[in-house]
């Protein structure tokens, strides 16, 4: 069998995406880890952008497979690993859980990853309020419109997202709630996702994916 390695960082919202989706497909994997800060950033580092010219975490490589972005590599493990599935076999339903995923990756996340944070810092000369202001307002937005979708389709009763066992926009929410907290942003308004999350993180397969519990965390 061949190696399966994840390229991750501990406080990564990306790579805790892909840990989560590893840890309830019950697969194993080798992480090497990619400081983003340390050194200039270890991303930059030729070595690294040798396996994947964006520089970004997280990478995946599965035998003679090199898949990047971490929605792609979710989709990668679930067509190749199907017994535990994070998709429902309905089409209708998969497209709103896919749609429900891409807001929070597509949508909420780029506008407040390292790279914009940093750029607003070093090119657009933002102070560090002016920078937070920025991270919490994209963040409300984008989390107050998930909070209404699931509120007002009911689809959040059976205790996760959209089923009684975690899909993908469970493992797209989790560590977004948790890269709002680390921005002190107000996430009471969301009592909907908090309550998905409560209950997310009485999972091993989420605790153990968690920043805290990773050999990297600081």
């Amino acid at each position: 069998m061949s190696e399966r390695i994840l390229y991750t960082y501990f406080r990564s919202t990306a790579a805790y995406r892909v840990r989560i989706a590893l840890n309830l497909k019950q697969l194993s994997y080798t992480p090497r880890f990619i400081h983003l800060v340390k050194n200039g950033g270890e991303q930059h580092a030729k070595n690294y952008r040798t396996i994947n010219p964006q520089g970004l975490i997280p990478t995946l490589i599965d035998g003679a497979t090199t898949v990047i972005q971490s929605l792609a590599i979710i989709e990668y493990l679930e067509e190749c690993n199907p017994a535990i599935p994070l998709l429902p076999e309905s089409p209708a339903a998969r497209a709103q859980i896919r749609s429900f995923a891409q807001q929070i990756c597509c949508d909420i996340h780029p506008l407040n990853n390292l790279r914009v944070l940093n750029y607003l810092r070093t090119e657009m000369t933002q102070d560090e309020s002016s920078r937070h202001q920025w991270y919490q307002h994209w963040i409300s937005e984008g989390l107050m419109a998930i909070e209404q979708q699931l509120t007002r389709t009911g689809a959040h009763k059976s205790r996760c997202c959209f089923d009684k066992t975690p899909t993908i926009a469970d493992l797209c929410l989790i560590p977004q709630l948790y890269n709002a907290r680390r921005f002190n942003c107000d996430i009471h308004h969301y009592p909907t996702l908090l309550k998905i999350e409560e209950h997310c993180m009485t999972l091993t397969a989420f605790q153990q994916a968690s920043p805290e519990q990773q050999p990297d965390h600081e």
